[in-house]
Parts: structure tokens; sequence; C-alpha cells
């Protein structure tokens, strides 16, 4: 791994997951809402870039995974892609961490605990809602969901149509603020997910 200095401090770690994990760990402390939503980009068939903010859900030792329906917008920019990036920003602690890397689907067992985990009506939701495509009244969400509702009953299974992506990343950077616009960052960096990491502090 090569570094031009040594990272102390909130930089310390010889693997990005890690840091990253206690940077979450940290925020979930001092944010007041949503530490760990991040703002995901992708881009279409056209190459015309999209973004929007989703929550990120876990971060492994290699991925960072989040959920979506497989029928929406974002999830088709993604299947085409195969690629993505976000940016996760905490203005309690002044840090932020961007991440560009392969996107790969999470579709399995870990899909359907996730999805069991959440609230009864998030997972109601999750059937009832047409992600992305065009609705014609709130009250005719409503009436879906009554409706999935009465056919799901108080446990539904997973839909089919309904999962999580992992993020595996070749780049990582940690950002901080620094007085005067100083800021601190560095950028790890791999050729593909078998490379070891470089690690470049860059200029703010």
């Amino acid at each position: 791994m090569g570094e031009i200095e040594v990272r102390k401090g909130k930089f310390a770690g010889d693997n990005p997951f890690h840091i990253a994990q206690r940077w979450m760990a940290e925020a979930t402390e001092a944010e007041l809402n949503d530490p760990n939503a991040i703002a995901l980009s992708t881009v279409d068939a056209q190459g015309m870039p999209n973004a929007r903010m989703v929550l990120l859900k876990e971060i492994e030792d290699g991925a960072f995974v989040f959920y979506t329906n497989y029928t929406s917008a974002k999830a088709n920019e993604l299947d085409q892609a195969g690629k993505a990036a976000f940016v996760m920003h905490w203005k309690s602690l002044r840090r932020q961490v961007r991440a560009r890397g392969l996107i790969t689907k999470e579709n399995g067992p870990k899909a359907d605990e996730y999805y069991k985990s959440r609230s009864l009506k998030s997972r109601l939701g999750a059937w009832a809602s047409d992600q992305s495509s065009p609705l014609s009244s709130r009250a005719a969400l409503v009436a879906e969901v009554a409706k999935v509702t009465v056919k799901q009953g108080t446990n539904p299974e997973r839909p089919p149509f309904w999962g999580g992506y992992r993020l595996a990343p070749l780049e990582i950077e940690f950002w901080s603020d620094g007085e005067f616009r100083l800021h601190d960052r560095f950028a790890w960096r791999r050729t593909n997910l078998s490379s070891d990491w470089t690690v470049t502090r860059l200029n703010p």
C-alpha cells in the first residue's frame, strides 16, 4: 500500500471499510437525521446523469449495501451501467465519504433478512409502489396499499422486484473540513477488486 505520509487520528487505518464504519458510528451519535443517507449517482443509457438520496444499510468489509425496487429508474440505470458513485456528507462532523465502483445485486437470503427487519407498513409499501412510474394521485397509492394488505397479510414475503445492491468501490475518498478551506482529503484507489489499495493525500 503506497502512502506519502502516516495518517493519524480520524484517517488512521489500513482498511478503508473499517474507517468508513468508524465514521458512520460517530455520525450515528452526532447527526440528527439519517446519518446513513447517501447521494447516489447513476447514468442512463444515453449517458445522462441522475442523483437521488437513498439510505445505506450496511458497510461490509468490501462493499456498501443499499436496497430499492428493481423496476425503478435507479435500478434500471444500475443494471445497465454496472457502475455507480455516491457521496455521504455529515454536516455535524464536517466530513464526507465519496466512493465509485462496481455494482452487483444482493437478491438472496441477506435481502430477505433485511426486508423482514423493516416495519410492516414499509414492507407492504414495497409491494404497493411501482417506484418511479407515474401515479394518478396519493389516494390511488393508499388504495393500492389497502389492497396489498388484504392480499399479503401481516407477514409478507419480500417482493421479487425488490432487493439490494452492493457497490464495491475502486475509489474511496475521505474528506474532513479544515480551517480556511484547507481541507484534509485522502483518496484510496485500486485498479480492480483484487488489487492492493494505494493511498494519496489530495489538495483541498
